[in-house]
């Protein structure tokens, strides 16, 4: 199992510089997520780790020896595109056995780590197949595939869900994840979707604008975000937020908004008078009666069986409400909010810093 590091990494194309000197370890047999929106870098960066894009500045090492002058195929890695990237003239066997047939290896072992490939990933009965034969999740697993049959010491996904349908994609996270867990080879994935990223990581790297915002478990970015940009980033939907500023009363505190709506606080930190940003999640919201602290307006509901998403009016606010089950609540209706204070985010307005207890 392999480790990686990149250490002061740097990439500009022309005047124009696109990752800002990131460092970071990947330890061997982790699964690490990189995940941010549309143009942050994650997947420049996962480019340069694989020689496809070269290092403007900084090293990238695999197993501790640096690989910026190596070029790609002598990496000893393997790389699964968003694309698929298969070649439509050959069966699912040929495109599995490809690159170790240009190694020269020997037919033997092509077949054999062929067929061990095609146990894990249930395609023994497609390895006749072409291409075009194959469903989308098929022709997912047999990218998989080539890059397993390599044997590599590291593997690199690139948002390879992007062309499957939902209920598709839910099923190949579940396969990749268990795939990772069988094989125990350093794995890292790109991705926008966060919830992929939750599901899927041991640990999430949140890029932003070329830089690093935070690294962490998935648990330790949701309960713990470091910025305003993670905190509404990770979780979904996504987090709530109410600009204000906090007041202190005694031993009470409460961030004042819109509408002279109070906001209950529980232990953020914070000075008395600061402009803040309060967030709180969905799931942590619940309806109360009509003596609550903060009242609400029903704009839209959204029943999804298991679930009931609301859309209400705070004070001039929107705000995402996640009910457990079902609810009478009714567009229109006037309704109370209870919030767990204990998960409530507090951030600085003008830095955006999270702003934890002492």
């Amino acid at each position: 199992m392999a480790s990686v590091s990149f250490q002061n990494v740097q990439k500009a194309f022309g005047s124009t510089k696109v990752i800002h000197g990131i460092d970071f370890e990947i330890e061997g047999g982790e699964f690490m997520v990189l995940v941010g929106p549309s143009g942050c870098g994650k997947s420049t960066l996962l480019r340069m780790l694989a020689g496809l894009e070269e290092i403007s500045d900084g090293t990238i090492a695999i197993d501790g020896k640096v690989v910026n002058d190596i070029e790609s195929k002598d990496r000893d890695i393997a790389m699964v595109f968003q694309s698929y990237a298969l070649y439509p003239h050959m069966t699912v066997a040929e495109n599995m056995g490809f690159s170790l047939r240009l190694r020269r290896a020997e037919a033997s072992l092509v077949a054999e780590r062929v067929a061990q490939a095609a146990k894990i990933l249930n395609l023994g009965p497609y390895l006749q197949r072409y291409p075009r034969e194959l469903s989308g999740g098929q022709r997912q697993r047999v990218a998989m595939g080539r890059a397993i049959v390599r044997d590599p010491k590291v593997f690199l996904f690139d948002e390879p869900l992007s062309n499957l349908d939902a209920k598709l994609r839910v099923a190949m996270r579940s396969e990749i994840k268990a795939l990772h867990q069988r094989l125990g080879t350093t794995t890292v994935y790109v991705t926008h979707d966060q919830v992929e990223a939750m599901t899927m990581a041991d640990r999430i790297v949140v890029m932003q604008d070329g830089r690093v915002e935070q690294i962490g478990s998935p648990l330790a970015l949701y309960d713990r975000p470091a910025n305003l940009f993670v905190g509404q980033f990770i979780g979904s939907p996504a987090m709530n937020v109410v600009h204000g500023t906090l007041r202190r009363d005694g031993g009470a505190a409460h961030v004042e908004a819109e509408g002279g709506v109070r906001w209950p606080l529980n232990g953020q930190g914070g000075a008395d008078g600061q402009p803040v940003v309060y967030g709180v999640r969905p799931e942590h919201l619940a309806l109360a009666g009509a003596d609550a602290p903060v009242q609400a307006e029903v704009i839209v509901v959204e029943p999804t069986g298991a679930e009931t998403e609301l859309l209400v009016q705070v004070g001039g606010t929107p705000i995402t409400v996640v009910l457990h089950g079902r609810t009478q609540v009714q567009p229109g209706d006037r309704i109370g909010l209870d919030i767990e204070t204990a998960a409530v985010h507090l951030f600085d307005a003008q830095t955006q810093l999270a702003q934890h207890a002492a």
